[in-house]
């Protein structure tokens, strides 16, 4: 037998129903811990006087270690086997979020997230190719929509579990709850997986150190304009200037690298392959649009109408049903119908409901959060599962590990751009609309007049006119802050609705497999 037939024929010995347990349970609790600090943000803040632009590096720092490690998946699995490092990096992130838990400042919390996310970087590929791979060609759908539904219920169901922890016992206790977990997901591993043999430890593995370096200069200057542009006024900063710069060149360094070198960090072929180019920038919008949602709406939720870190967090749980729901339908029809129609239905779902989401005002009730919450959900279900499928379908099984490492690097990215541009969106629209609304409040508008003196009327049967006349002006531009803050979230809202229609065409770029049709036999009669 060749060696492609050993790469393709190959199956584990042990059931892969079994094998997928400690598999998604690692998977659950690295993705979970994307979003589950996200209601909590504003107590760690507090806790370690930060600002909230400073808190958010608690967020991106993760995604951003993570997505450094991502591509260097293939080569540590090649240095330890795969099953080895793949223990490896579920034990780094456990103990990472015992230090997390344990922080004190948040220079502290930033390295131990840091440390997490390097950890958790070879846990989702390493478990998206074992997934693939441990079933037969004709079980990867429903297997797939296994993984999806743990890749895209656990960042859903984060802000509530991570809300009622904070508002229950302490934030710290959002981290020391993966211990446990982590520990019962490492020892599975060592028990029931098993390394195919192209995934086996090998001799004399070079990595590419000059590639490693490049890409993490291009990730940690490129997060650090992310996350600091907006306060420095982005580009009239020289120091932005020059450190998107450096972003810029470590960037073109490193794919570089990648194309003259042999022994390169991550193989860029794939890139030949239409369905992984399309497939994966689909993944990367809808990535991006998943973060962007979830660190927008609870913050709009608890800065806006009042609401607890538990009630924010809570508002998530239609789009965990929704997409429980499209799992449901995927597992069932994967087979039936066109994945490509399955993706164009779950991408209007998505952007529909951001539009939704662009029709909110400050009298609202629960039901506007909940019901385009769970079309969102149900078109993440619908799009992220079917799409995975597409994306690798036309490539061999010694390519998913270093096709599901590129995948999930920007992935990464996309997550933590979504996140980071979403803050940059709330100040500047506001800033934007606040300008606007000041227009309208000067004396020669009657409505502002109108409204000032019956302010100022109703506060003077309990203070002096002068001082209800300055309450009713400050009571006023409070009402423009407001307003002006509501209308920074509805533009980010659409915004993110309308990209999801824009990558629709893109479909169109896909190729669907056609299964070879069984021949009836013809029964001659006698």
């Amino acid at each position: 037998m060749s060696n492609e037939q050993i790469k393709e024929e190959w199956t584990p010995s042990v059931n892969p129903w079994i094998m997928v347990i400690p598999v998604m349970l690692a998977v659950f609790i690295y993705v979970l811990d994307g979003t589950i600090g996200n209601v909590a943000l504003p107590h760690m803040a507090g806790s370690f006087s930060a600002t909230r632009d400073e808190s958010m590096w608690i967020l991106t720092s993760y995604l951003i270690a993570a997505g450094i490690v991502i591509p260097a998946v293939d080569f540590f699995g090649k240095v330890f086997g795969r099953k080895n490092f793949f223990i490896i990096s579920i034990m780094l992130f456990t103990i990472a979020s015992m230090l997390c838990g344990m922080a004190k400042n948040i220079e502290f919390m930033i390295l131990a997230r840091v440390l997490q996310g390097f950890g958790g970087g070879g846990i989702l590929p390493i478990s998206q190719a074992i997934m693939i791979e441990s079933f037969p060609k004709e079980k990867r759908g429903l297997a797939m929509s296994i993984f999806g539904m743990g890749v895209i219920l656990a960042p859903i169901i984060g802000p509530v579990l991570g809300g009622w922890i904070t508002d229950n016992w302490t934030w710290p206790w959002i981290f020391f709850i993966n211990v446990p977990f982590g520990c019962i997901a490492a020892l599975l591993c060592h028990k029931l997986l098993e390394d195919p043999p192209y995934a086996k430890k090998q001799k004399n593995v070079k990595i590419d150190g000059k590639g490693f370096f490049y890409l993490t200069i291009w990730l940690v200057t490129l997060q650090t304009v992310l996350d600091k542009g907006n306060n420095a006024d982005w580009f009239n900063a020289t120091w932005i200037r020059w450190t998107f710069g450096v972003s810029m060149v470590a960037c073109i360094l490193f794919f570089h690298s990648q194309i003259t070198n042999k022994e390169s960090l991550i193989d860029l072929s794939v890139f030949k392959d239409r369905n992984f180019s399309a497939g994966t920038v689909i993944q990367v919008v809808i990535q991006a649009v998943l973060y962007a949602s979830l660190a927008i709406l609870p913050q709009f939720l608890q800065s806006m109408m009042g609401y607890t870190a538990f009630l924010s967090g809570a508002t998530m749980m239609p789009r965990g049903f929704g997409s429980m729901t499209a799992m449901l339908l995927t597992a069932t029809l994967t087979n039936r119908m066109d994945n490509r129609l399955m993706v164009m239905i779950g991408l209007s779902l998505i952007g529909g409901a951001g539009l939704a989401f662009g029709a909110l005002n400050l009298q609202i009730s629960n039901m506007n959060i909940a019901i385009p919450n769970f079309f969102m959900g149900m078109g993440m279900g619908l799009s992220m599962v079917p799409i995975m499928n597409l994306s690798v379908d036309t490539l061999k099984n010694d390519q998913m590990t270093n096709a599901t490492g590129i995948q999930n690097l920007l992935k990464n990215i996309g997550s933590a751009v979504g996140t980071s541009l979403v803050a940059t969106m709330l100040t500047r629209f506001a800033q934007v609309h606040q300008y606007m609304l000041v227009g309208k409040m000067h004396e020669l508008n009657p409505n502002f007049i109108e409204r000032m003196q019956s302010t100022a009327g109703a506060l003077a049967q309990y203070t002096e006119i002068t001082m209800a006349q300055y309450m009713s002006q400050y009571s006023l531009y409070k009402q423009l802050i407001q307003q002006s803050t509501l209308w920074a979230f509805i533009d980010s809202f659409r915004i993110f609705g309308l990209l999801c229609f824009i990558v629709i065409p893109l479909l169109l770029l896909i190729k669907v497999k056609k299964t070879p049709k069984v021949q009836p036999v013809e029964v001659k009669e006698k």
